[in-house]
């Protein structure tokens, strides 16, 4: 294999007494999608921030392009896109006038600024409110302008921190497409989201983050493969007869289920097999449960079995800006 588009090298960092990252390690291949999942507070957009030279890591080595992030900020920059996690565009300027003067901020050739502007506003569907002031622009269509200011200068390394956060169902697909596009041009995207469809549709590996450590790195079907080709879902009514029939499921079929309120979960290789005894079991003890279901495995449900909550989880209280997410 090649070099890394990027390389983490034990990176930590903390903010004071608290740490947002602890010895993580990965490598992404050129030309593929990354994903980083976790919830708010993981470490993601510190991770994003030590990557995109904002931030120096308290420990650690991190290298893009075979470029350290700390000794050789200045190359590092003039090698990778950023789209954060909120719109940084100007709201005074037009949208045409924003993404031109990107265009010139990262030294694109004269003659392409213009057009390439154009094709950005073409791609995300801005072309009716180019020469409007972003000020009067709808949270998603700020969003979507953000994301085609991140891609003027066609970088070969592009960082899009939770990208389809307030956007709508269409524009979210339109900007998969356009990832994909990206990828298949050989750009190299590391994506963090807590949209778990979005890193399944997306990424060629994943890793999976909580309270700064890495819990997790494999593909999407590998991770998913852990619990088994289906999952059984089992709505028991009420968190009492959840527990009860988890015990008793566990002590009578060695199946030990993952207890959300009133749902049981259970990943199974042999789900018909396993469901009927499910069944037999549950009725003959009379916590018959109330609604059943059989489905595919889903990211969401590897994090929950890896963590013991799912990826969307309240803010942490008052912590460093910096150390969100």
């Amino acid at each position: 294999m090649g070099q890394p588009a990027i390389s983490v090298l034990g990176l930590s960092k903390r903010f004071g007494p608290m740490t947002a990252l602890d010895d993580v390690r990965f490598d992404v291949a050129p030309g593929t999608v990354f994903g980083l999942l976790g919830p708010n507070g993981a470490g993601k957009t510190t991770m994003i921030r030590i990557l995109t030279t904002i931030i120096r890591p308290t420990a650690g080595r991190a290298e893009v392009l075979g470029h350290d992030v700390v000794r050789q900020a200045a190359a590092v920059r003039r090698l990778i896109g950023l789209a954060g996690q909120f719109a940084a565009v100007d709201p005074n300027l037009t949208g045409r006038e924003n993404l031109r003067l990107i265009g010139r901020l990262t030294h694109a050739p004269r003659g392409q600024v213009r057009p390439r502007a154009a094709e950005m506003l073409a791609r995300f569907r801005l072309e009716d409110a180019a020469d409007r002031p972003v000020r009067t622009y709808s949270g998603g269509m700020r969003r979507r302008l953000d994301i085609a200011a991140a891609l003027v200068a066609e970088p070969p390394v592009l960082f899009l921190d939770e990208p389809t956060t307030g956007l709508d169902p269409q524009s979210r697909i339109a900007l998969w497409d356009l990832i994909r596009t990206l990828v298949d041009d050989g750009t190299t995207v590391l994506l963090t989201t807590q949209y778990l469809e979005e890193a399944d549709r997306l990424a060629a590996r994943v890793v999976v983050v909580n309270e700064g450590r890495i819990i997790a790195d494999d593909t999407p079907a590998a991770l998913k493969a852990r619990l088994g080709d289906t999952v059984i879902e089992l709505a028991m009514g009420d968190h009492r007869r959840a527990s009860r029939a988890s015990e008793l499921l566990a002590d009578r079929l060695g199946a030990a289920p993952q207890q959300e309120g009133d749902l049981l979960r259970i990943g199974a290789q042999d789900s018909a097999r396993l469901l009927i005894d499910i069944l037999r079991v549950t009725d003959e003890a009379g916590l018959a449960p109330r609604r059943v279901a059989v489905r595919e495995p889903s990211l969401d449900d590897v994090f929950l079995s890896l963590t013991g909550h799912r990826t969307r989880t309240p803010e942490p209280a008052a912590h460093s800006a910096e150390a969100q997410s």
